[in-house]
């Protein structure tokens, strides 16, 4: 979380250095989120078998051999710059290990190459990777590799492993140069990054947020469940159904979850962020660096649409989205914040879907396995809740692997569990000829408490608790006050507004005209503006709108309410914030709360939030380390014309601070004796009064010494 400082990597062992690329950025913050927050912690980890007659030697050899040809095996990052240096091939010992087995059997394999991932690994200080070589009575059996993502994503790891083995059959060592990161730099294409980061925006602001909590999970839900499911008759299933719609394996996998979200919801359109290697150039495609983004793709379903319909659709989108996989993801993680906050929730994609081209057999059988079916293995972490269904696709040995990590909240364990199990049985259908129309309705109604917005899936009780926990705050009511074209006969029962977006358009959330969110460095001044809330498509005559009452003591304003719940739209699932705040005072009585604006001491509307400067030793600790880090684009600190230079009632991004300065900022805090923030905390739409108030004298400790890969 907090960086101490690190000495600079000896000039005598570093060969050349530079900045991190916009996809190293990303992963080099992650690593500083504390792992059970992290959004995705599945690890890089695979193995290769060694072909007879091989050595240790020969294994050690190979390993040599491909830490010279590729740079990326022995780079390194500055822990607080966004700084990356490479080191000269004998920089650093081989980490490499040799452990004796008793036999390579698929379960050793399985539980060794567990143990290897979960080994810290330290890319500031250490090679990226880590090898363990598996004996057998002295003789090596197999190669396990495990790699940080910072430096090494998947598609690169499956080049290693490939030309690992290679090597240990005796092919010669390959000459052609290849492609470093650092290379890459002078080729990101600016103008294409910003068109998909409007995109990226576009996309979030236009399709509804919190679509499977209200259809499943626990109310209560926390942490979130992991799970793995196999099974070998899907893997001829799924080549049937790809063969009869001329699709790939991997579009039909996410056409099949498409097709499940819209039956147990009743949503048809919704986002999907589907993951991209950005190695479309040959010369990019035996590189083991970082390249991997996310793309946004849009689902559009038709009701009653046969499967070939969906497949073709999803098959349409995806190729619509790949020209977005390259873009600045710290400018678009801030712009988001600013536009979430802007808007008054929280924009999250339904689905986020990966296809690995290496064998995922690392995730080790829990006590719940089944003995009887298809293999799932399941475990539930008591980590942070994710708002997102992953799902990570597999083929391999004529196996189909289903890998799922998915929040409580949206999936309880035994909904998780039937997840991958119904999407075989879709797929078993599919094979054997059937339609499989897409459900016009939800399979079942929304949770109680649960309202459709034009936003998305609002859970009116938590909110009322998140309002009732300002002080001074006695009672709250939170409730939709009307939808546009009923007469005044008020919204629609939940669920029966989730039909795919047949309730009122959703706004844009920009407040021009539906032209679709700024740029990120365009609105890096505008966001430091505290704006209205959900200022687009909320106002009169555009939809319904939420209003909470509130029975509050003298001196609780609806900017302080406001501001209380866009501080928690990142820490609390299923927030919107209200289009209206009606007060009354304490004095009128224990009676039904006003059912109107305009009530005696009341105040109706989403009020704007004014400027205010830090008042704490906290808070004044915090805006020192914000206006140190501040970014050249954003606010001048202390400048004549906005003497308010840091603002306590904007979070970082509203300060034209992105997250590659988070390190940094962290790191200062560290030295004024505070902790407490998680860097993800920073980076989101939290008001930076709120996060002063979780701050904490600083206790000594010892540096983390690496992390497992994320």
């Amino acid at each position: 979380m907090n960086h101490r400082q690190h000495p600079a990597p000896r000039p005598t062992t570093v060969t050349r250095s530079g900045p991190l690329t916009w996809v190293q950025q990303w992963h080099w913050f992650e690593h500083t989120i504390p792992a059970p927050r992290r959004v995705n912690p599945t690890p890089l980890a695979d193995h290769c078998q060694v072909p007879p007659g091989a050595t240790v030697d020969d294994v050690l050899a190979a390993l040599a051999s491909l830490t010279a040809r590729h740079e990326a095996l022995r780079t390194t990052v500055d822990p607080l710059e966004p700084v990356q240096h490479v080191h000269r091939p004998e920089w650093a010992p081989p980490p490499v290990d040799c452990v004796e087995v008793a036999d390579v059997d698929a379960g050793t394999l399985e539980t060794a190459t567990a143990a290897l991932a979960a080994r810290p690994i330290d890319p500031e200080r250490n090679p990226p990777w880590l090898a363990r070589v598996l004996l057998v009575a002295g003789e090596p059996r197999a190669v396990l590799v495990a790699t940080h993502h910072v430096l090494i994503d998947g598609w690169g790891l499956a080049v290693l492993i490939g030309q690992l083995h290679e090597l240990l059959r005796g092919a010669a060592p390959a000459r052609t140069p290849v492609a470093h990161p650092l290379d890459t730099l002078a080729a990101q294409p600016l103008e294409r990054a910003r068109a998909a980061e409007r995109e990226w925006l576009t996309r979030l602001a236009t399709n509804p947020t919190n679509v499977l909590a209200p259809f499943g999970g626990r109310a209560d839900g926390a942490g979130r469940h992991r799970l793995q499911h196999r099974s070998v008759e899907a893997y001829d299933d799924l080549d049937r159904v790809a063969r009869r719609y001329r699709v790939s394996a991997e579009v039909v996998v996410l056409a099949a979850l498409a097709h499940e979200v819209a039956g147990r919801t009743g949503e048809h359109r919704f986002l999907a962020s589907v993951v991209v290697s950005n190695r479309a150039r040959a010369a990019l495609r035996g590189s083991v660096g970082v390249r991997a983004l996310t793309v946004p793709v849009q689902i559009d379903l038709r009701p009653g649409a046969a499967f070939g319909e969906v497949a073709a659709s999803v098959a349409a989108a995806c190729a619509a989205a790949y020209r977005h996989g390259q873009y600045r993801v710290a400018e678009l993680v801030a712009a988001q914040a600013r536009m979430d906050r802007r808007r008054g929730v929280v924009a999250v994609h339904t689905i986020e879907y990966n296809c690995y081209s290496w064998p995922r057999d690392y995730l080790v059988p829990g006590a719940e396995t089944r003995p009887d079916g298809p293999a799932t293995w399941i475990r539930s972490e008591p980590d942070e809740p994710c708002d997102t269904l992953y799902v990570d696709l597999s083929r391999d040995a004529g196996v189909v692997t289903l890998d799922v990590t998915v929040g409580d909240h949206l999936l309880d364990a035994e909904q998780a569990v039937a997840l991958p199990v119904r999407l075989c049985a879709l797929l078993r259908a599919l094979a054997e000829g059937a339609r499989c129309p897409v459900p016009a309705r939800a399979l079942a109604p929304a949770a109680p408490g649960w309202w459709r917005a034009p936003q998305g899936w609002v859970c009116l009780p938590r909110l009322a608790e998140v309002v009732r926990a300002h002080p001074g705050v006695l009672d709250v009511t939170v409730t939709p006050a009307g939808e546009t074209g009923r007469g005044g006969k008020g919204p629609r029962p939940a669920g029966e507004n989730g039909r795919g977006g047949e309730g009122p358009a959703l706004a844009g959330g920009t407040g021009r005209g539906g032209e679709g969110p700024r740029p990120a460095r365009e609105t890096a001044r505008e966001g430091y503006r505290p704006a209205l809330a959900g200022e687009a498509g909320r106002r009169k005559g555009e939809g319904p709108r939420l209003v909470a009452r509130a029975r509050v003591v003298p001196g609780v304003t609806s900017a302080d309410l406001h501001r209380h719940v866009l501080d928690h739209l990142g820490e609390v699932p299923g927030l919107l914030a209200p289009d209206g705040y009606v007060l009354s005072p304490a004095g009128l009585g224990s009676g039904p709360l006003p059912d109107r604006p305009g009530a005696a001491g009341s105040a109706a509307g989403t009020p704007r939030l004014t400027a205010r400067p830090p008042a704490t030793e906290a808070e004044r600790a915090l805006a020192a380390a914000v206006a140190a880090v501040a970014a050249p684009d954003g606010l001048p600190a202390g400048s004549s014309d906005n003497p308010v230079a840091v603002d306590m009632n904007g979070c970082l991004a509203d300060h034209g601070v992105t997250l590659v300065a988070v390190p940094r900022l962290l790191a200062l805090l560290h030295r004024s004796g505070h902790t407490g923030i998680a860097s993800d905390e920073l980076a989101g739409t939290a008001s930076l009064g709120h996060l002063a108030a979780a701050l904490e004298p600083l206790r000594d400790r010892a540096h983390r010494g690496g992390e497992t890969s994320p």
